[in-house]
């Protein structure tokens, strides 16, 4: 046998030993990216990047675009519902009045709190534009300890007219009348304004107070059923 023939059997018996040799079966590589060659001179071509898609173990929420407004929840103004009741605090509504209020009527006889009552008036318009009351009084005066001790003149807005601002009453009687029942006693310069047209006459005793019998003063007209009116 020639001996090429013998040096190619024997490189052909050892290639096939080599393939005998490798394991059966070898992991497979992915294959790497080959770099584009490029001819010298000229610059590196940039990679390109192929979109891939990335899964988070936690997936990031989807979020849809929106206006801008807070985060917190614009508070919705409250519904008012109309009705019929009066508020707690509620203005009360004045009603406008024209002219001069007139007076309660006068005490009666019963229920009285006090029993020092005024049976009867007479007023006097002065010169000066004053007036002068005369005012009957009758109270069961027993002495210093139980008397009628005064008698007012008061408008219709409660205000007490006084010749003496410092005085208690418009005129203030200074001892008892035990044995002078009714008993009349008499005052002057009781300022009135000329618009009012009606004044009240009240009487006080030391022990009950105010309470007894009154007498409302109509000023516009001559006499009533227990006054008397006079002008110059």
């Amino acid at each position: 046998m020639p001996h090429y023939v013998s040096l190619f059997l024997m490189a052909l018996v050892g290639l096939l030993l080599l393939i005998a040799c490798q394991p059966a079966s070898t992991p497979a590589m992915t294959p790497m990216a080959t770099p584009t060659s490029v001819a010298p001179g000229e610059p590196s071509p940039a990679p390109t990047a192929t979109p891939t898609v990335q899964t988070s173990p936690l997936a990031s929420p989807t979020r849809t675009p929106t206006t801008e407004t807070s985060s917190l929840p614009t508070p919705a103004e409250p519904t008012v519902t109309p009705t019929t009741g009066v508020s707690p605090l509620a203005t009360p509504t004045r009603t406008a009045t024209t002219g001069t209020s007139p007076l309660p009527p006068p005490v009666p006889l019963t229920a009285q709190a006090g029993n020092a009552d005024v049976t009867h008036v007479r007023a006097v318009l002065d010169a000066d534009g004053t007036w002068t009351f005369h005012v009957t009084v009758q109270h069961p005066d027993t002495g210093w300890e139980d008397y009628a001790d005064g008698w007012d003149v008061v408008t219709p807005d409660g205000t007490v007219v006084k010749p003496d601002p410092k005085g208690p009453f418009t005129r203030l009687l200074l001892h008892p009348h035990v044995d002078e029942q009714p008993f009349t006693r008499s005052q002057s310069r009781i300022a009135i304004p000329p618009d009012l047209t009606q004044v009240r006459v009240r009487a006080h005793d030391l022990v009950d107070g105010y309470g007894g019998s009154e007498v409302v003063v109509d000023l516009t007209v001559s006499a009533g059923p227990d006054f008397e009116v006079e002008r110059p």
